[in-house]
C-alpha cells in the first residue's frame, strides 16, 4: 500500500470509530470518519486536535442505510485522497430483545445497519481495490457473533450475518490480493454500552433472560477493554506478514471465542436450563473459563 496508508471508517462520531480515527491517525494514517451528519463530528475533531492529528483527520457524512450515501462519501473520499487503502466497516447499532417478543420491524432496522450497511460500503470500495490489485477491508463484528448472547436476538442475528458475510468475502476477494478481516471484540468501554439497558419483557416471561445479559456486561464493565485495543488490532491487520481471518480484543473476546468450538450444542443448551443464577453463573464459568460474577453476586 501507499504511504500514508488511506482509511475511511464507518460509524466515526463515538465509541469504538472515534477512537480508532484518532489512533490510527497518530499512527500516520489519514482518516476519513464517516458519520450521518458532521453536527456529530465535534468531539471527533476535538480528540483529533487534542492528539495533534487534526491535519490527517477528514469527517465525511455517510449513512450507511442509504447507498447513494455511502456512494456519495467514497467518491468525496476518492476524489480527495486519490484512493481508499483500508474500509473499517464499524458503524453498528445494537439491539435487546428474546426472539419471541422483538418485532420483525425491529430485526430489519437493525440487519439494515449492521450487516447491509457493510455490504453497500463493500460494494462502493471493492470494485478500485479488485482493481489495484491491494487494499484490506475490515468488518467489526462481536463475540455477540460467536456465541448467541441470552437476551439480545436481533443484534446476536445481525452479527452472526456478519461472521458469514466475512467469511465469504475473504474468498471472493482473495485472488484479488485483497485482505478482509473480522474482529470479534469482547465487552470495550464506549458510552453507548453503559446505556444499554432495554430490556423488553411483554409477557413477563423472560426476566431470568435480562438478568444474566446484564450480569455478563457488568462483570465486563468492571474491567472493559480499551477503544484503543481495536486501533492497535486494525493496524497489526493492515501491517502484519502474517495476516488472519478473525481476531479479538476486549475483556471476554479472547476467552469466548477460544471456549466456543470446545462447548457442545449440548452444553449449550443445557446452560439455559439451569434456574438458579449462580448455578448459572458457575457453569459458565466453568464452560468459558470466564468468570462473569460480580461483587453483589
Amino acid at each position: 500500500m501507499g504511504s500514508p496508508i488511506i482509511a475511511l471508517i464507518t460509524g466515526a462520531n463515538s465509541g469504538i470509530g472515534r477512537s480508532a480515527a484518532v489512533d490510527l491517525a497518530a499512527k500516520g494514517w489519514t482518516v476519513y470518519g464517516s458519520m450521518r451528519s458532521l453536527d456529530k463530528g465535534g468531539r471527533l475533531a476535538a480528540m483529533a486536535a487534542d492528539a495533534g492529528v487534526e491535519d490527517r483527520v477528514h469527517a465525511v457524512v455517510c449513512d450507511v442505510t442509504d447507498t447513494e450515501s455511502v456512494n456519495r462519501a467514497v467518491a468525496e473520499v476518492t476524489a480527495d485522497a486519490g484512493r481508499i487503502d483500508v474500509l473499517v466497516n464499524n458503524a453498528g447499532v445494537g439491539g435487546n430483545g428474546v426472539t419471541e417478543e422483538v418485532p420483525v420491524e425491529r430485526y430489519a432496522e437493525i440487519m439494515d445497519v449492521n450487516v447491509y450497511g457493510i455490504v453497500r460500503c463493500v460494494q462502493a470500495v471493492a470494485p478500485q481495490m479488485r482493481e489495484r490489485g491491494e487494499g484490506c477491508i475490515i468488518n467489526v463484528g462481536s463475540v455477540a457473533g460467536v456465541i448467541a448472547a441470552v437476551g439480545q436476538a436481533p443484534y446476536v442475528a445481525s452479527k452472526w450475518a456478519v461472521e458469514g458475510l466475512t467469511e465469504g468475502l475473504a474468498q471472493e476477494m482473495a485472488e484479488f490480493g485483497v485482505r478482509v478481516a473480522l474482529i470479534e471484540p469482547g465487552v470495550v468501554r464506549t458510552a453507548i454500552l453503559a446505556k444499554n439497558t432495554d430490556a423488553p419483557n411483554d409477557s413477563g416471561a423472560y426476566g431470568r433472560a435480562y438478568r444474566r445479559l446484564f450480569r455478563f456486561y457488568q462483570a465486563g464493565l468492571a474491567n472493559p477493554g480499551h477503544p484503543s485495543e481495536v486501533a492497535d488490532v486494525i493496524h497489526e491487520i493492515v501491517t502484519t506478514d502474517e495476516p488472519k481471518l478473525r481476531w479479538t480484543c476486549g475483556w471476554g473476546g479472547p476467552e469466548l471465542t477460544a471456549a466456543k468450538p470446545n462447548v457442545s450444542d449440548e452444553d449449550w443448551v443445557a446452560l439455559g436450563a439451569i434456574t438458579d443464577d449462580d448455578e448459572y453463573v458457575a457453569r459458565f464459568t466453568e464452560l468459558f473459563g470466564l468468570d462473569i460474577s460480580t461483587p453483589d453476586s
